[in-house]
């Protein structure tokens, strides 16, 4: 059960996409339960014998059955994506019981409505949930601010009491999962995002003479990312570089009004996939990856871009704290900074002017084949499914 499968383009997707692959070739059914494709821009944009149609099961790339759930059209808003995922999750339910009854029930969340769905279909059911935690929730929550007074704390509440009656909590992190243990939760384990390493080759090396550092931001315009420090942070730097922002996000708009008003060297990018993707890592010097540093759920979270830049090559620009600063820090790919518009712009400027700091070693290729293969992140998955199927404990 999730919020977002293919073939619209996002993190669940590319996580589950890849492990249910996985599944399917060890032999196992799997029934996905996603709304009609709708994303990024709120409404159906695809034909409906791609996006797929309300309460209809068709089978996906794998074989697997796809029942699709009606959505809410809505802005790129954080309000607007609200209701469209309640009104979605609502949905689930029946859809989820018109499918066969499974083994277990997964569920992945951000999406807090589909965690709450999860629960009622594994009790109705009768059937061990598993509950997929690809962010620090209800952390994160908190650090957003995204419920406000009384009804706060019931949330939370609501959020930690399902983990709790969950028969497996998997986390990408292993940070997240020592928070989890040690609220009290015994039920966790980690199964990391990762990327297939046959579909990446390591690109080859940027030019060492170069009148421009071209630096690439590719993922989500949220809030999450703080992204007004690089663009500010390109406008100190000037015509030294060039910033390329591609993706969407609810502070797209804003940021394009910045970098504006700012006269910074930016370009931006409406999301691109497939060969277009690899022809903007081609061209750029630096990736960054960014999460803000005034939210502390963010010290055990990991941006699920890491391990594709880190699997091709590339320089990286780390705006990250906790978990994420020691993977790059320990692949030695790249350099990591305070989210600093000044401090950032600095350390640009020394790229450029020295150029073969660029020059990463392939630690980053190698950190991924040990840690982050998603040939052997499905394998530790089946192995966690298969227990949790096989009784009661946990």
């Amino acid at each position: 059960m999730t919020h977002s499968y293919a073939p619209e383009h996002s993190p669940p997707q590319r996580r589950w996409t890849q492990f249910i692959r996985s599944f399917r070739a060890a032999g196992w059914d799997v029934d996905v339960v996603a709304p009609v494709a709708h994303a990024p821009h709120g409404r159906r944009t695809l034909p409906r014998s791609v996006a797929g149609r309300p309460f209809l099961c068709a089978l996906g790339e794998y074989g697997e059955r796809i029942r699709r759930v009606p959505f809410l059209w809505h802005k790129n808003t954080r309000l607007g994506r609200l209701g469209n995922h309640l009104f979605s999750a609502a949905c689930t339910v029946p859809a989820a019981l018109l499918s066969r009854k499974p083994d277990v029930v997964v569920v992945t969340v951000p999406s807090l409505p589909i965690l709450g769905a999860g629960y009622v279909v594994s009790r109705i059911l009768k059937r061990p949930l598993v509950v997929d935690m690809r962010d620090a929730w209800p952390d994160i929550a908190r650090d957003a601010r995204l419920v406000q007074g009384s009804a706060k704390g019931v949330v939370e509440r609501i959020i930690m009491a399902i983990q709790d009656r969950a028969e497996l909590v998997v986390t990408v992190t292993h940070g997240f999962a020592r928070t989890l243990r040690d609220r009290g939760l015994k039920n966790v384990a980690t199964v990391s995002n990762g990327v297939d390493l046959h579909t990446l080759d390591k690109l080859p090396p940027r030019p060492m003479e170069s009148d421009r550092l071209e630096v690439l931001y590719l993922g989500n315009h949220g809030e999450s990312q703080r992204l007004d420090v690089p663009i500010r942070a390109a406008a100190l730097v000037g015509q030294q570089m060039r910033l390329t922002m591609v993706g969407n996000g609810v502070q797209r708009a804003d940021l394009m009004h910045l970098a504006e008003q700012l006269n910074a060297p930016v370009d931006f990018h409406q999301p691109v996939h497939g060969p277009e993707v690899m022809g903007f890592y081609d061209r750029t010097d630096s990736c960054i990856v960014s999460l803000r540093d005034d939210w502390k759920s963010f010290e055990t979270t990991i941006p699920s871009k890491t391990y594709e830049v880190l699997s091709l090559g590339r320089h990286i620009t780390g705006i990250v704290l906790g978990e994420a600063r020691k993977i790059l820090e320990d692949a030695e790919s790249g350099h990591v900074v305070r989210s600093s518009p000044e401090e950032l712009a600095e350390m640009w400027k020394s790229l450029q002017a020295d150029r073969s700091l660029l020059q990463v070693n392939g630690a980053g290729r190698t950190w991924v084949e040990n840690n982050a293969d998603v040939e052997a992140l499905a394998q530790s998955y089946i192995d966690l499914l298969a227990e949790v199927a096989g009784g009661p404990h946990r």
